[in-house]
């Protein structure tokens, strides 16, 4: 099974905060097209919050069932909507979707303990913008970074998280 991976999206639109880090304005039908390459044979989409236009979700919905869930640039409709942290299971698997907060430093522990209840086989995350995929106390923490502003890493990116009987496992796809 294929999942597509996505967080920190920022689409630019006036959401009610007017919040948007993009410089160029991207909106939920250029970001789709975008990513057909990539998402076209997907099972389903975790997206791990800051997407600031809820209409992406929709649009997203095209290639297959999406999971969202709000972060910090997210309007209370959209926090009220959707919430900050899901657990999701999929052919067995159960899987933590939360969007993060606070510093970068230390942000995948953080992330851990909210899921500390549920024993968790993969926590998708986002917030720092930055790509992530390690395994870290039995579980693989996983960020996708960002396909629309890359802050700190080197490139923008989205990730597949991948699923068989046996095992799930991350990779990350960089845009530029």
């Amino acid at each position: 099974m294929k999942i597509g991976v996505i967080s920190d999206t920022h689409i630019s639109a006036n959401n009610g905060n007017n919040y948007s880090i993009t410089r160029n304005v991207i909106t939920p039908e250029s970001l789709c097209s975008s990513l057909v390459p990539y998402f076209s044979d997907v099972k389903a989409i975790l997206h791990a919050g800051d997407i600031t236009d809820i209409s992406l979700i929709d649009s997203l919905n095209k290639f297959a069932t999406v999971y969202a869930v709000a972060g910090n640039s997210d309007s209370e409709t959209i926090h009220r909507q959707l919430g900050e942290e899901k657990v999701i299971e999929l052919r067995g698997f159960k899987i933590g979707l939360i969007h993060g907060w606070g510093g970068v430093e230390g942000l995948s522990y953080k992330v851990r303990r909210r899921f500390d209840d549920v024993n968790p086989d993969c926590i998708v995350f986002g917030h720092s913008h930055y790509p992530y995929d390690r395994i870290e106390d039995d579980v693989l923490m996983f960020n996708p970074g960002s396909p629309t502003e890359k802050r700190h890493a080197q490139s923008r990116s989205i990730g597949i998280l991948h699923i068989d009987d046996n095992a799930i496992w991350g990779e990350h796809i960089f845009l530029d």
